[in-house]
């Protein structure tokens, strides 16, 4: 299921490309907002109740301190643990409108995998519905926080996160005089399939501000075959911490070197799965495990 969400909500990020916001709000309560889709929507400057869409909003708008705004989630909207505490829509692709609206917000904050009926619903409701989407770069992130602040009326504490992550990837110094590392994100393994992030994906450009080269950074999109797979045999295996012992476990898997080594970086699922602050623990993680030199 979870390879599924991640691969839907690439697919349809990557078809759109990414659009400003559009503001001049001074001394307004409203303010005309283009979104990544280009929907142009009237939203409120400083929005009292907000629901959000998107486990990235979710989890970006609590980074921001910002979560006494929140009145609803979905169901996946699952970290920190506080937003379970908060009233849930159902999911995503099949949230409970009647919910959305009983819930009287201000404001609700999408991502990509909302159907278009349901914004017509919400809309027809009169609630505003910004979609912030993710990216195909890394500085996608620092975007979509500095959207996201605007959005909820905390553009100065976006900003003020941004430059504490942007500090915390500036501490890593990679020394040009040695090898990249190879790595390869298994995303999906097995019968259903072998599935990692192409070079289209932000997630590639985690992998390479880590220092890493990413042996499916030619391909676009997330399939990749198995020959591939063991013909580069990477350095490292990145994967999420539940799917690690298996993976290790299931031919041909177990041929890899890596596999053979030890070399598995169990992660977090968020760390790379969802476009969030996050993705920086991942990246310094993974540094850190690629490169012992320098730990």
């Amino acid at each position: 299921m979870k390879v599924k969400i991640l691969l839907l909500a690439i697919a349809f990020a990557t078809l759109f490309c990414y659009c400003s916001t559009s503001v001049s709000n001074s001394g307004q309560s409203s303010y005309v907002y283009t979104d990544d889709y280009g929907a142009e929507v009237t939203v409120p400057v400083a929005p009292k109740r907000v629901v959000s869409v998107s486990p990235a909003v979710t989890e970006i708008i609590f980074a921001l301190g910002a979560d006494s705004v929140l009145v609803g989630r979905t169901d996946f909207c699952q970290y920190p643990a506080q937003a379970l505490q908060i009233e849930s829509i159902g999911g995503i692709s099949n949230l409970n409108i009647e919910k959305v609206i009983s819930l009287r917000p201000d404001l609700v904050i999408s991502g990509s995998m909302v159907p278009q009926k349901a914004v017509e619903q919400i809309n027809k409701a009169g609630v505003p519905l910004v979609c912030v989407v993710e990216k195909q770069t890394f500085e996608g992130l620092f975007e979509n926080i500095a959207a996201i602040g605007k959005l909820i009326g905390s553009a100065e504490a976006a900003e003020r996160l941004n430059n504490t992550l942007r500090a915390e990837v500036d501490k890593i110094h990679l020394d040009t005089n040695l090898k990249c590392p190879t790595v390869y994100y298994a995303v999906g393994y097995g019968k259903g399939g072998n599935f990692t992030a192409g070079g289209n994906t932000f997630i590639n450009d985690i992998l390479t501000r880590a220092g890493c080269r990413n042996i499916a950074e030619d391909i676009k999109g997330w399939e990749y075959s198995i020959e591939s797979l063991l013909l580069a045999d990477p350095d490292y295996i990145l994967i999420r911490k539940e799917d690690a012992e298996s993976f290790c476990k299931t031919e041909p898997y177990t041929r890899l070197s890596a596999v053979k080594a030890g070399r598995i970086i169990p992660l977090e699922s968020a760390y790379l799965d969802l476009q969030v602050p996050r993705n920086i623990e991942g990246l310094l993680l993974i540094h850190k495990m690629t490169h012992p030199e320098n730990s």
